[in-house]
């Protein structure tokens, strides 16, 4: 473990010395990730990219791409774009990611089952703002929004996240 890695375990997330409070998956913390267990996958997780709304905030970082009308995540795992960002339409089921809701202002994508997705091991495990503190996520690792945006200022393609 180094010094630079966001380490998350029973509720915190601890990076470059602050700790967060966060949620994860209503299935909790679980070597045997499956898609749709509600499950956040224990492991080593890096970060892939880096996704903001435009018209809602800022660039969070230099490296940050914007989320468009028509961006799609898909989670249908017999289809050939399983885990993948898309564009709209597409038939097979899949998650908005702009949202009319404030979750994914500011998503981190990380690397799970990314970027050659194994169907049924889960799709996308993103870190972004939860809906209210202690609420559980579908896998995902969410924060309050000020936390969210200060660690999509400071992490990097490639920052590890270690699920405890």
């Amino acid at each position: 473990m180094s010094a630079l890695d966001m380490v998350y375990a029973s509720g915190r997330l601890h990076y470059l010395g602050r700790a967060m409070a966060v949620t994860c998956g209503r299935g909790g913390v679980r070597d045997d990730k499956i898609e749709g267990d509600g499950a956040t996958p224990r492991g080593v997780l890096r970060i892939a990219a880096l996704m903001y709304r435009p018209d809602r905030v800022a660039p969070p970082a230099p490296w940050a791409v914007p989320i468009y009308l028509g961006d799609l995540w898909c989670d249908d795992p017999a289809h050939r774009s399983y885990n993948q960002l898309c564009r709209a339409p597409l038939q097979a089921s899949h998650e908005k990611m702009r949202r009319a809701d404030p979750h994914y202002d500011i998503v981190l994508i990380t690397d799970w089952n990314w970027p050659k997705a194994r169907p049924g091991a889960g799709s996308a495990i993103f870190m972004h703002q939860w809906r209210r503190p202690g609420a559980p996520t579908a896998g995902c690792i969410a924060m309050a929004r000020p936390d969210i945006r200060w660690l999509a200022s400071r992490v990097a393609p490639g920052t590890r996240l270690i699920v405890r």
